[in-house]
């Protein structure tokens, strides 16, 4: 009989490529999402849907008897949001609601694993260093803050078997965040903000997927940064999409105060319209940081994980699914 693993955001980016690596390793999925949410790019999978409401205990409770999961996959959450609160209740709140859930439910779960974010930590101030897993936490965005409320709120559940992953900048197939920057070079158009030197870290979203597979296996109440080992400078990404579609492009930096007026101005125009925004102060922060990269020896030591993607080879694999689709 198949092991069942539970997988909450499944209808996301991430979410979708976390059911093919389970499927890929004979486990019978449940994919966890909203109502709204749309499925149908999971058509093709041989999976079961599930609606739980993660703010309510009870019901969670529920879900889990019901249906006796082996193992949890959150990887539910929000990447914007109006608030610090609302950041906290989704990211941090629901977190706290299912791993008190599994407690109460009675199952004998074998491990809940955590996708958290490096943002939980933040980024160092200095070229020369290199986030590890006991860099001392300053995120410096409401998400990171909620991210590593999450974190801190599944450590309180000790006699629960989990590990917490914290990968960096996630890109790849179906993704819709770092593709804007992707359409934008593909328009020959490339900015940046300001001109300091960067350390940029990345990673591939099937080798995301295939760790947290790893991570379901592997030793208990244990967290990894993840990413694909490399760090880059701010014009690599650019460089390597250039070099895929073979193009030239005008490259110009923005002022760094002018996009935070613009930063601003978007904040402002967001809470008129009740709206999360898409461009706000912290993630013109998060863009200005030195350093994001981070050491992924823990992972590779516990979990086995050597990525199969650097940024080369995983920017080639996303344009083409872009182009493949019609996106680019």
């Amino acid at each position: 009989m198949k092991e069942r693993v539970l997988i909450t955001g499944a209808s996301g980016f991430i979410g979708y490529h976390l059911i093919e690596e389970a499927l890929q390793q004979n486990l019978d999925v449940y994919a966890a999402m909203r109502k709204t949410s749309k499925v149908d790019h999971l058509r093709h999978f041989n999976i079961k849907y599930t609606c739980p409401d993660f703010t309510d205990p009870n019901s969670l409770k529920q879900e889990l008897r019901e249906n006796k999961y082996d193992y949890i996959i959150h990887a539910a959450g929000v990447t914007t949001a109006r608030s610090q609160k609302e950041y906290n209740q989704i990211n941090a709140g629901y977190t706290r609601n299912l791993a008190s859930a599994v407690l109460e439910s009675g199952i004998k779960l074998k491990k809940l694993v955590l996708i958290s974010s490096l943002a939980a930590v933040g980024p160092l101030n200095s070229l020369t260093g290199i986030i590890t897993e006991q860099t001392a936490p300053h995120p410096i965005s409401a998400y990171g803050n909620s991210k590593l409320m999450a974190e801190q709120n599944l450590k309180e559940f000790p006699s629960l078997n989990y590990s917490i992953l914290r990968p960096t900048g996630v890109y790849g197939p179906r993704d819709r965040d770092i593709f804007i920057f992707f359409k934008q070079v593909a328009r020959g158009i490339e900015p940046y903000i300001g001109k300091v030197e960067q350390k940029f870290s990345f990673l591939y979203v099937t080798d995301l997927a295939k760790a947290t597979i790893r991570a379901l296996f592997g030793v208990n109440h244990k967290t990894y940064n993840l990413s694909d080992g490399n760090f880059y400078n701010r014009y690599e990404l650019a460089a390597n999409i250039k070099e895929v579609l073979n193009l030239t492009t005008i490259k110009f930096h923005l002022p760094v105060n002018f996009v935070k007026l613009i930063a601003k101005v978007s904040e402002k125009y967001s809470s008129l319209s009740d709206k999360a925004a898409v461009l706000n102060i912290e993630k013109v922060d998060e863009l200005m940081a030195v350093n994001w990269w981070c050491s992924i020896e823990n992972a590779k030591a516990d979990l086995g994980f050597y990525p199969e993607y650097n940024l080369k080879a995983g920017v080639a694999e996303t344009i083409k699914w872009y182009k493949a689709n019609k996106w680019l």
